[in-house]
């Protein structure tokens, strides 16, 4: 089975293609960060950040992100690991590698302009102890 699950923040403004019978493609990188931590001997170990490369194939897909998404969106996507090959001009061959997406989620909301900032949660009901 080929599924992929990523939830991230869109590294670029997406690239938009729109064909003559009103098909569009969407484009954009989209990173995702494993959090560092320090181990119980005091290792710290660094987050890391992985850069994927994301294609909507989907015309009402394609749409959505053209409409809502630009850099720092935050984003889950559900789609297929792809790879192509293609022929530069030099004669050299590549090979990318991509993520056919199927379905996607806005996280987060929109914060629209001119909008105010929404209010901070309280957690009045934590515990004294309970660190966020």
């Amino acid at each position: 089975m080929n599924k992929v699950f990523l939830k991230g923040n869109v590294g670029e403004a997406p690239r938009i293609t729109k064909f003559e019978d009103g098909g569009k493609v969407a484009q954009f990188s989209l990173a995702t960060t494993e959090r560092g931590f320090t181990t119980k001997d005091g290792k710290e170990v660094e987050s890391r950040t992985t850069w994927h490369s994301v294609v909507v194939r989907k015309s009402g897909l394609a749409g959505v992100v053209e409409q809502f998404v630009q850099k720092g969106t935050p984003l889950l996507v559900i789609g297929r690991y792809e790879s192509r090959k293609y022929t530069d001009k030099n004669g050299a061959e590549h090979t990318i590698y991509e993520v056919n997406v199927e379905d996607m989620e806005l996280c987060g909301g929109m914060k629209r302009e001119g909008a105010p900032a929404p209010a901070p949660e309280k957690y009045d009901d934590l515990p004294a102890d309970f660190n966020l």
